[in-house]
């Protein structure tokens, strides 16, 4: 693993760029424990060592959810998740890989039975940013502890 270059240094605009994203989706409703989950699955999907390894630590840093990360992989078939964490997580599956086949409409309307309009926008604020995330991440070689 070698880290292609540090992105932070070289466009300090872009960085700030996502600080302010990042901050946008910190002030929003969700949950800081979903916000996490939604995190550390979305970077499961796109591969992000990086990602996954700092969402991991911060989820565990809010309380006792090692069950829900050493599950979240499988989190149809565990049923440690509610229903509210289901949707966010089905919504998060379908906008991280939406060139398959969108947001069906079915998982709209199951994110809808608990959420409002503007908390699935957050939802989608919160898938985004950590796919940005995970694009710098992944592109610029990015692993756990790089920055160390």
């Amino acid at each position: 693993m070698t880290l292609r270059f540090n992105y932070r240094a070289v466009s300090p605009h872009v960085y700030q760029a996502m600080v302010n994203l990042q901050k946008a989706d910190s002030a929003s409703s969700i949950d800081p424990v979903l916000r996490e989950l939604i995190k550390i699955r979305v970077s499961q999907i796109n591969g992000c060592s990086f990602c996954l390894d700092m969402h991991a630590k911060d989820l565990l840093k809010l309380g006792d959810y090692q069950d829900h990360i050493l599950l979240l992989n499988v989190w149809r078939e565990a049923p440690l998740y509610s229903g509210r964490e289901r949707a966010a997580l089905e919504l998060a599956e379908a906008v991280t890989r939406i060139s398959e086949q969108g947001v069906p409409e079915a998982v709209y309307k199951r994110v809808r039975e608990h959420y409002d309009e503007n908390e699935y926008m957050e939802l989608i604020l919160a898938v985004n940013t950590i796919n940005s995330w995970n694009r710098i991440a992944i592109s610029t070689g990015m692993f756990p502890g790089c920055f160390s």
